[in-house]
């Protein structure tokens, strides 16, 4: 019959007006909180329709009548690299216990990749973006011209302001070099991906100038570059170059932990010794760290700190608050 629920159908709005004897209006209204216009016998009869019938409201079709929605994009490259797995886990977290959904899209660090989520996830009333290393992309300047809630993660945004959340990465860099001064170790040299992001010069940037502040010369520092994929592949990559010129150093910064990992494997295939013959210090101190490199004392990044953060500055986006950077404290974890 007309009007009747089809069986095994979840109760629709409709279903609750009828049982509690009002219009459909009248329940909308009241689920949506708006208990102006409604009696106190009436708001209790649609109250208790709603729990007979076990009505959940439809909130996803509510937002996209509106035009809103609560979901939430965040675009990460690499998510095999535990460091990216990190942020991510503790950014839905806290989305999650904030009323929002995660979309989780991996852009592998390719600006084409990036523009085609952000398109996507625009047609589907994403109500903001969380950009983990974000690269210049012309969706990217699209979606800042338009007023989007951009927050960047990790790697300030390449194309201009926006609210931040991270580490002082110069000053990470700084502390790596402080640890080596105070082993007494002054043959160093450094390892890094051949196109760097922001994040990554200014934690080779910070290292250089506290070294030289250590009163070490810059230019007898070798910096090798790698390329590849990933930064197992890069690292490899510039540990083998590093060697093949200047020779094993008595220190070495890798600035990520999985750049350290491909640096000791090659030490393990030409017989160099870590840390005995050559300390490597990382940065990230992955969770997997103390499994599978005791060895690797590293700067560690709170990133299961970083998720309640984020929301903040996206909720500061959304109020129109001042944009403002969020630096979280880090640690040197010595091992």
């Amino acid at each position: 019959m007309p009007g009747m629920r089809r069986p095994g159908a979840p109760p629709s709005l409709s279903d609750v007006a009828r049982t509690a004897g009002v219009s459909a209006a009248t329940v909308s209204r009241i689920v949506n909180g708006d208990f102006g216009r409604a009696s106190s016998v009436t708001i209790h009869k649609v109250q208790a329709a709603i729990a007979g019938l076990g009505y959940r409201p439809n909130h996803a079709g509510r937002s996209l009548r509106r035009r809103e929605s609560q979901i939430v994009a965040m675009l990460s490259p690499n998510l095999d690299n535990p460091a990216m797995a990190a942020i991510a886990a503790s950014t839905e977290q806290a989305l999650r216990d904030a009323g929002y959904v995660m979309v989780l899209c991996d852009t592998h660090d390719r600006p084409e990749l990036q523009d085609e989520y952000l398109e996507a996830m625009r047609a589907q009333l994403a109500r903001g973006y969380i950009l983990v290393s974000a690269v210049p992309s012309p969706g990217l300047r699209a979606a800042m011209a338009r007023g989007e809630a951009i927050v960047c993660v990790n790697r300030r945004n390449p194309l201009g302001p926006s609210p931040f959340v991270g580490i002082d990465n110069r000053k990470a860099g700084a502390d790596v070099a402080d640890r080596f001064h105070e082993l007494g170790i002054t043959a160093l040299a450094a390892i890094r991906p051949a196109v760097m992001s922001s994040s990554i010069a200014e934690r080779i940037e910070g290292f250089l100038d506290r070294c030289t502040e250590h009163g070490l010369k810059r230019a007898a520092i070798p910096v090798a570059a790698g390329t590849g994929p990933d930064h197992l592949a890069m690292g490899y990559d510039a540990i083998r170059a590093l060697v093949a010129e200047h020779g094993w150093p008595a220190g070495l910064l890798c600035p990520s932990d999985l750049m350290a990992y491909a640096a000791y494997r090659h030490a393990s295939e030409t017989g160099r010794t870590i840390p005995g013959a050559t300390r490597i210090i990382g940065i990230d101190n992955n969770t997997f760290n103390q499994w599978i490199a005791p060895w690797l004392s590293s700067v560690e990044i709170p990133y299961r700190d970083f998720g309640p953060v984020v929301v903040e500055q996206l909720e500061a986006c959304w109020e129109g608050a001042a944009l403002a950077d969020r630096i979280l404290p880090h640690r040197l974890v010595q091992r």
